[in-house]
């Protein structure tokens, strides 16, 4: 028989019978389990032990994977480079210019007879070139869209395996526990399961304490599932656990997992849907065809209003297999439900469908000037007729419309997204930033409050027990009892190591000199540290009692605030052994033990006592106090302090259980400040963000934390609570959050203690939705807990911790803290207003270029019958300088100068006055040259006119003067364009992006190969250095010009010179306007096909949107497998949020003041 590794290679237990144990569900899997032996037999038949695991060898476990698979779902295969490319060729813009060029391309080759209609010379034989140029451009804006997609979709499946690579989980081999890569799970592994996680693979629960699940995500039920040997033994991936730990043995990985089962059913019924659906058009189309052949055989012209049967038709057919129900318009909402965009691309999205349609109108308006002057000129004035040759003109003219529309939008605008968001994404992580949702970057700019947790954030999540109370002895300077009676030590030891994840271990250091390792949980990690200090080994109290011999256990909750274990006594009985919050603790004992070791009683008058003495002492030192206790439920007689019992207690009433106990110690942990966090709340109060601490510690340690840290001064007057006397204050007399109640409070609270996570999400939902400025907040919020992710998925951004942090939080978060240190959330905040204001500086060089290409194309068009700027010229500044310039301005590097400007409002201007001065005043300054230059340009060049040229005429040196001025207007206008704010040195920094100054060479030096070299490709002749000089010349003007622009005071200027201010629910309404999804059957019920060609079709809003997603459907896509969870849990929130508190001032904005007066009675001076 072949072995490996000495076992049989065969398994007692087949994958198909395993498939069918994980389809069971309840009773019926424990009936399963049974008939294989249960979980003991099922663990022989995989060669596993419950206890130590798999041996872990190469071997063993590649024969596994072999066997019954790996942990990996196949993600969605990528889009091919090919495919890309046909995306967009799709675009409707492209496609009239591909046709308006092959037409050019056919005329001219059309020889018309020599009439008077006019002369061809030989320069006729050329005109070729420009259709083939067109088509060129076409082809290579065709390419770098298509490029563009394909590397984002590369980079972010890279992030993606990044992100699965970093994830581990918890497995027993070789009889140690070990953290492995999710993806290295095997069948017959055995897996510690504990409070956060989300499962990873499907199992068979071998032991549990108080083990809860949430398995909404799998059968939509909100209820928490119990799992025990007893009541439900099926542990499914892709569920979360809430409450408690265990041990399970993996049954099913990958594919064959119930997430794996489910994504290729949704894989499968996609794939089904969409040849359904093509099916149906092609049957459309047959059909319609048919009729059309029928009716004209009857001589009966079709109504063309008659419906087919692809739209009313079908849509009624799903209809009423649904009962009715509208499940179009239902996808339709939780659809827009999911789909949220960020402040600032909202806003682009409402810019670009104005700029689209201003476009498409100048563009229509152009064509049909130039064709109405030449037919009045030709056709009335000159009487003559026509001739084929005509058509050449028409032509010219529509590729001029096209060209124009090409220019007005800002084509450019999602590539200066993509790129700004895909440099400051990659830069984050180097700055412990993890991404995991784009928009969060740039959202972060305009982040004016953060709730960040203490623990681990703002302190270093290194805990030791510094201080000590045992035995009426308060032991200050060193933590170990030494006074202590040796059966008082005994019991305090036992209760440390029995009562704490043994997942938790303290170990010594690879490295000599080094403090210990922690690994787990940070407070009991403090007290295992504890227990080594007295000399003792928690190993073995733990090896006397393994997690199996456990009779029940309270985990640790929001909600109790404590965790206890349930042990059997060897002489009989029960012993109950508790740690938690020491004021929660104390208040469930009745009993504690005196000097000597002496039983004393405990009443409330003592506890009064212990708190002022000890308690708070330790508090105000920024101590977390846990207290120590214990209890016994014994058989026969009883002692004071025990319970005598005939049968076995109701564990599950644990108001009972744990009650009455006897208080062992209490315990003051240190959790140091970290040392760079004091400097960074300061650099944010700087910036005009308000910190708030949110923590489960009591309100002296809190108080004493935010003291340290500077959230808090001596001075201040502000508002420290605990989380009971917050409800009390923002709630009415039925229980309910009120917003006027909350209005009252949140400005000046800047510490909540003792809070839960409702009390957080309270918190976040009420500063979001405060209306008590019309510039509202923008929140970010820290959490690591399972019960974080409502107020993490609630805050405009989520930050969880990458350390401390649970699956659950990690899932709802929008970015890793990989160092859970509160400094890289300031760095988050640089960055974040870094790309805003990239975007914004693209914005303003962009559109200085299209105002005045558009107007240059349109007066050229109205007076002189043609355009200055050729068709493949304004493609080649559309094309070359956006995509170089969107390059270049994206790539700047944070300032600190970004941190001394209050942030942004959520109702700012998206362009402000500042911005739309320098816009303004650069194109009146580039308008005025270019005219003059048309006009007059002959004369003070002394050259020959280039208006009135035939079209076949040569490229003339007079337009190529105005197109080489225009270029070097442009390129100088680029270095304007740095700065936005209205800075005098716009060369500041320019050496240090070295991006930025190589773009512009490398443009500059192809512009001189396009004029000396372009020929008639480029409609450009060489020019005279002298001709060079004056191009130079007047570029070199736009930089003097730019600092008179910069003297005119923005605050005279009227504020209606500002774009894009508004109420954010505007732009959503307007963004979903836009986003109106097509059904299966593509028809459209809510735009006519009139209105879809304006807004995806001319305006390119396909494009913008496409290449805008490009970042966040394909990481979304890939996360898909990992968030199958959170369907049912998108956010909670309706799109755009508010900004900010009452103290802050807006950038281009009129000064705001509003004294706010909290309650007095809840005051907190802070002093």
């Amino acid at each position: 028989m072949a072995t490996i590794d000495g076992r049989p290679a065969l398994y007692g237990i087949s994958l198909k019978q395993l498939e069918d144990l994980n389809a069971a569900r309840g009773r019926d899997a424990i009936s399963k389990l049974e008939e294989y032996g249960g979980v003991t037999e099922l663990c022989r038949k995989l060669y596993t032990s419950p206890t130590e695991g798999l041996p872990g060898t190469e071997k063993d476990i590649a024969h596994r994977r072999d066997t019954f698979g790996s942990n990996h779902i196949p993600p969605k295969p990528p889009k091919t480079f090919l495919s890309l490319v046909w995306e967009a060729l799709q675009d409707m813009t492209l496609i009239i210019l591909q046709i308006a060029a092959l037409i050019s391309l056919v005329l001219s080759f059309y020889k018309p007879p020599k009439t008077e209609v006019g002369n061809i010379d030989e320069e006729g034989d050329h005109g070729w070139i420009e259709g083939v140029a067109i088509l060129v451009s076409v082809i290579v804006v065709v390419i770098v869209t298509a490029f563009n997609d394909y590397t984002k979709e590369r980079q972010f499946r890279g992030l993606q395996s990044r992100i699965e690579g970093e994830q581990k989980f918890t497995v027993i081999r070789g009889g140690e526990s070990t953290q492995i890569p999710v993806r290295e799970i095997v069948v017959g592994d055995i897996c510690q399961v504990k409070y956060g996680d989300l499962l990873q693979a499907d199992g068979i629960i071998i032991q549990s304490n108080d083990l809860k699940v949430d398995e909404s995500s799998l059968t939509g039920e909100s209820d928490h599932v119990k799992k025990g040997e007893g009541s439900d033994v099926l542990m499914l991936s892709g569920t979360h656990v809430m409450e408690g730990s265990g041990r399970m043995v993996v049954t099913a990985v990958g594919i064959l997992s119930q997430a794996g089962i489910i994504f290729r059913l949704l894989g499968a019924t996609v794939d089904q849907h969409e040849e359904e659906a093509k099916k149906r058009k092609k049957e459309a189309k047959k059909q319609a065809k048919k009729r059309k052949d029928k009716d004209v055989e009857e001589g009966i012209v079709a109504n063309s209003h008659t419906p087919l049967p692809t739209t009313d038709g079908m849509n009624n057919v799903g209809h009423e297999a649904n009962g009715g129900k509208d499940t179009t318009k239902e996808e339709e909402r939780v659809s827009h439900g999911n789909k949220e965009k960020s402040v600032l691309q909202a806003k682009l999205t409402k810019l670009a469908i104005q700029i689209g349609y201003a476009g498409s109108a100048i563009a229509l308006l152009t064509v049909i000037i130039l064709i109405v002057r030449f037919c009045i000129q030709t056709f009335l004035i000159e009487g003559k007729p026509w001739d084929p040759y005509y058509s050449n003109h028409f032509v010219k003219f529509l590729i001029i419309g096209v060209t124009v529309l090409v220019v007005a939008v800002p084509e450019g605008l999602p590539l200066a997204v993509t790129l700004s968001l895909a440099y400051s994404v990659k830069k984050m992580m180097k700055d412990n930033n993890l991404v995991r949702h784009l928009d969060a970057c740039e959202t972060m700019g305009n982040a004016t409050a953060i709730c960040s947790d203490k623990t681990g954030t703002l302190t270093t999540n290194r805990m030791t027990v510094v201080q000590s109370y045992v035995c009426g002895d308060y032991y200050k300077t060193s933590p170990v009892p030494h006074s202590a009676p040796a059966q008082i030590v005994d019991l305090i030891v036992d209760g440390i190591s029995i009562n704490s994840a043994y997942t938790t271990l303290v170990m010594l250091s690879d490295k000599p000199g080094e403090l210990p390792k922690q690994i787990g949980n940070k407070t009991e990690c403090s007290l295992l540290g504890f227990v080594l200090e007295m000399k003792r080994s928690y190993q073995e109290v733990r090896d006397k009692h393994p997690e199996e011999t456990f009779h029940k256990v309270y985990t640790f909750n929001s909600t109790r605030k404590s965790m206890s274990t349930v042990i059997r006594l060897e002489s009989g009985g029960y012993r109950v052994y508790t740690k938690g919050a020491s004021e929660m603790v104390m208040k469930r004992c009745s009993f504690t033990y005196g000097q000597g070791g002496k039983l004393e009683p405990f009443p409330i008058a003592m506890q009064d006592r212990l708190v002022k003495n000890i308690i708070e002492p330790m508090a105000s030192e920024g101590l977390r106090t846990i207290c120590l206790a214990y209890r016994d439920f014994v058989p026969g007689k009883a002692e004071i302090n025990q319970v005598r019992i005939d049968s076995e207690p109701n564990w599950d009433d644990e108001n009972f259980i744990v009650d009455n106990m006897t208080c062992l110690c209490i315990v003051g942990i240190e959790d140091p400040v970290r040392p760079e966090v004091p400097e960074a709340i300061r650099m944010c109060q700087r910036a005009g963000i308000t910190v708030r601490m949110v923590t489960g510690d009591n309100i002296n340690t809190a108080r004493s934390i935010a003291m340290k840290c500077g959230i808090v001064t001596k001075d201040q007057d502000c508002l420290i609570l605990e989380g009971k006397d917050f409800n009390k204050a923002v709630r009415d007399q039925n229980g309910e959050v009120q917003q006027d109640l909350l209005d009252k409070v949140w400005p000046r609270l800047k510490v909540l203690a003792r809070s839960s996570p409702t009390d957080k999400y309270t918190l976040v939902k009420g500063i979001i939705d405060s209306k008590l400025t019309d510039n509202r907040e923008v929140v970010a919020v820290t959490g690591d807990g399972t019960n974080d992710g409502p107020a993490l998925k609630k805050a405009d951004v989520g930050f969880a911790m990458g350390i401390a942090g649970t699956d659950v939080a990690k899932e709802a978060s929008d970015i890793i803290l990989t160092d859970d240190n509160f400094t890289s959330i300031v760095k988050a905040v640089m960055w974040g207003r870094n790309v805003y204001d990239s975007i914004a500086k693209f914005l303003q060089f962009q559109l200085t270029v299209n105002v005045v290409a558009v107007v240059v194309a349109f007066v050229g068009a109205c007076f002189i019958q043609d355009s200055p700027l050729k068709a493949v010229q304004m493609l080649w500044v559309n094309l070359i300088m956006d995509t170089l310039a969107s390059l270049a301005l994206s790539t700047e590097m944070p300032t600190a100068d970004l941190l001394t400007r209050k942030p942004y409002g959520r109702t700012k201007p998206l362009i402000s006055r500042t911005m739309m001065k320098n816009i303004l005043g650069q194109a009146v300054y580039q308008m005025t040259i270019i005219f003059c230059l048309l006009f007059l340009g002959e004369h003070l060049l002394r050259i020959d006119s280039g208006r009135g040229a035939d079209i076949h005429d040569p490229p003339s040196q007079h337009f190529t003067v105005i197109f080489n001025t225009f270029v070097m207007m442009t390129l100088f206008n680029e270095i304007n364009a740095r700065k936005i704010h209205g800075q005098r040195n716009v060369f500041e920094g320019i050496f240090s992006n070295m991006i930025f100054y190589g773009i512009w060479i490398i443009t500059f030096v192809s512009q001189i190969l396009i004029i000396q070299y372009g020929g008639l490709a480029f409609a450009t002749t060489p020019l005279t250095l002298e001709q060079w000089g004056w191009c130079v010349f007047f570029g070199f003007g736009t930089l003097v010009w730019g600092q008179l622009v910069t003297t005119i005071p923005t605050k005279k200027l009227p504020k209606v010179l500002s774009y894009g201010r508004g109420h954010p629910t505007d732009v959503v309404a307007l963004q979903n306007l836009v986003e109106d999804k097509f059904d299966g059957d593509g028809s459209d019920k809510k735009r006519t096909a009139g209105q879809i060609l304006w807004i995806r079709g001319l305006t390119r809003l396909q494009t913008q949107l496409r290449v805008i997603r490009a970042f966040k459907s394909t990481l979304e896509d890939l996360e898909e497998k990992r968030s199958l969870h959170s369907l049912r849990s998108s956010r909670s929130h309706s799109g755009l949020r508010p900004p900010t508190a009452n103290d802050i001032i807006y950038i281009d904005d009129d000064t705001r003041s509003n004294s706010f007066s909290g309650p007095t009675s809840m005051q907190d001076s802070c002093r």
